[in-house]
């Protein structure tokens, strides 16, 4: 009998051990690779594993059926994209959902390497100086873009597509309401109007950046806050 209770002790250790370990295997199996609300920014450098780990994938621009372009516009970004696999397919669903109502935003810039934002910095430094660079241009390793999260669009209007920055700053209607929407996708606006101080950087409209939670990108848009500030507000 005390053989047989042993013997029952034992296989029962056994099953709760394997349980354990597909356990454990299943909660690494749904753990993320990578933090989607990961603070990139003048202060904080791109985690040195991010780009080894990050799940991209290729993208391009197609102008929308019965959307024509006319004689005035000179550019047209047809480059393959690169965003990060959730992102993109958060974009796409933020894309038709605005094109429903005849708003068409493309994909303008998106994930830049580390090494490209080196070849960049030399770029510019040797054309404008260094004073003008660490101005206008992030330190490599320290630009958004690198996270593959960050997505910059332009917009066409009436058959024009419209890319310069003070002219997508002048957009004060289509703006707004593509706005209105980023949080129902996942996105915020990374780079608020009056935010500069907190942020580094300029109004960027066209600068959505993916956080993959609806619900968190709500409290941030309804709020007017930076990720900056929802992040140390979380911290507290």
């Amino acid at each position: 009998m005390l053989y047989l209770v042993k013997k029952a002790i034992v296989i029962l250790l056994a099953v709760v051990l394997v349980g354990l370990v597909f356990a454990a295997c299943g909660s690494n199996a749904e753990a993320p690779k990578y933090d989607y609300l990961v603070l990139v920014n003048k202060q904080n450098k791109l985690p040195d594993d991010w780009e080894s780990v990050v799940e991209l994938e290729d993208a391009q621009n197609t102008l929308p059926e019965g959307i024509e372009l006319n004689e005035n516009n000179d550019y047209l970004p047809t480059d393959v994209f690169k965003v990060e696999k959730k992102a993109l397919a958060a974009f796409r669903a933020l894309q038709a959902d605005l094109e429903k109502d005849g708003i068409i935003i493309l994909l303008d810039s998106t994930y830049r390497p580390v090494s490209r934002q080196e070849e960049l910095w030399k770029e510019f430094e040797e054309e404008y100086g260094l004073e003008y660079t660490q101005k206008y241009v992030a330190v490599p390793g320290f630009s958004e873009h690198h996270t593959a999260l960050a997505i910059d669009v332009c917009i066409i209007k009436d058959g024009v597509i419209i890319n310069d920055n003070d002219e997508m700053i002048a957009e004060k209607e289509i703006f707004p309401e593509i706005h209105k929407r980023l949080a129902d996708y996942g996105f915020i606006l990374r780079y608020p109007e009056g935010k500069e101080d907190v942020t580094g950087y300029g109004y960027e409209p066209w600068h959505f950046r993916y956080i993959d939670s609806p619900e968190i990108a709500k409290e941030i848009m309804d709020n007017g806050l930076t990720l900056e500030e929802y992040l140390a507000k979380a911290m507290n």
